[in-house]
């Protein structure tokens, strides 16, 4: 079994990001049968790239500019058995790929997902952010499992899949997931929460797993660690958890959300006032941030649902 690790890129803004993941694949226990580089209708960077990794695979985005056209051209373009996805502003340990690979020694599993440590700006993680809501950074967070288990679906940002598999459903959604046009972005996601799902429903019996031994860090800017980002991010996430419904079912498409609601947030919530109790008081904010994450969420996807209802009238 060998594996093709896909890097998406799209700003050079990031050059110093996107070198250090690359240099964390170089440097893995199981070396990687290749490494590609996806450029997002970026032609300067794309240059700058094929001259700084002659050894690596550095191509462009062939699809719809986005994180979701981007990650189907690096599926078409790999040759490895499996094809593993890092974020370009994420770092991974070196027994990451090898913890990815062994998740697959199961014929049954068709997708594998790591685990994903939030490396704060400054280094310090703000008081007021709920781990419950990490999700909003790209991170494993608080309510997820915490051993190797089934999942409905892995995180993007530190997950592999069987290639053959992502080419026998189309890839991902093209119509979900991050795009940039210009310099404005709504933090949109959801394209692999869709795809897995989408992935289950056409092959019966398979399998994604939580590997946690297949650890990352990813990078969390200072821009990403306020609360208007946090906000932002909860109001499109709830948008695109309504494109997630519209197009695998309410059922499929929430079932996980609401065990997260039903569960870890309340617990949360009460976890932060008693904290606060104790003399912690920025217990109270993240009990807050809690409240407030679910509201926008909730928010988003209410506008979310409306709008393409008005779609389809």
């Amino acid at each position: 079994m060998n594996s093709s690790v896909v890097i998406c890129v799209y700003t050079e803004e990031r050059w110093e990001d996107i070198q250090a993941a690359v240099e964390s694949v170089e440097n893995q226990r199981r070396r990687p049968y290749e490494i590609i580089l996806v450029v997002d209708h970026n032609p300067d960077l794309h240059l700058r790239l094929k001259q700084r990794y002659p050894g690596a695979t550095v191509v462009e985005n062939t699809h719809e500019r986005g994180l979701s056209g981007g990650k189907n051209t690096g599926a078409a373009t790999a040759s490895g058995d499996i094809v593993a996805y890092l974020d370009d502003d994420a770092v991974a340990e070196p027994g990451w790929l090898e913890a990815l690979e062994e998740g697959f020694q199961d014929p049954t599993i068709v997708g594998v997902g790591g685990l994903t440590r939030p490396l704060w700006a400054g280094g310090r993680r703000p008081r007021w952010f709920p781990h419950e809501f990490d999700w909003t950074v790209g991170c494993t967070y608080r309510g997820m499992p915490t051993r190797r288990a089934r999942i409905r679906n892995v995180m993007g940002g530190n997950a592999a899949f069987r290639r053959e598999a992502v080419g026998g459903i189309g890839g991902f959604h093209t119509g979900m997931g991050r795009s940039v046009q210009g310099r404005r972005s709504r933090p949109l996601g959801c394209e692999e929460t869709e795809f897995c799902i989408r992935l289950a429903q056409s092959r019966p019996g398979s399998v994604m797993l939580f590997e946690p031994g297949a650890v990352i860090g990813h990078k969390v800017s200072t821009q990403r660690a306020r609360f208007a980002y946090f906000r932002s991010r909860c109001y499109a996430e709830g948008l695109s958890k309504a494109l997630v419904a519209s197009s695998v079912g309410a059922g499929a498409g929430l079932s996980s959300e609401r065990a997260h609601v039903m569960r870890a947030l309340p617990l949360g919530v009460l976890r932060g006032v008693g904290e606060a109790l104790r003399g912690d008081l920025p217990g109270l904010g993240r009990a807050a941030a809690i409240v407030v994450g679910l509201a926008w969420t909730t928010w988003g996807y209410a506008v979310g649902t409306a709008r393409l209802k008005l779609r389809r009238a």
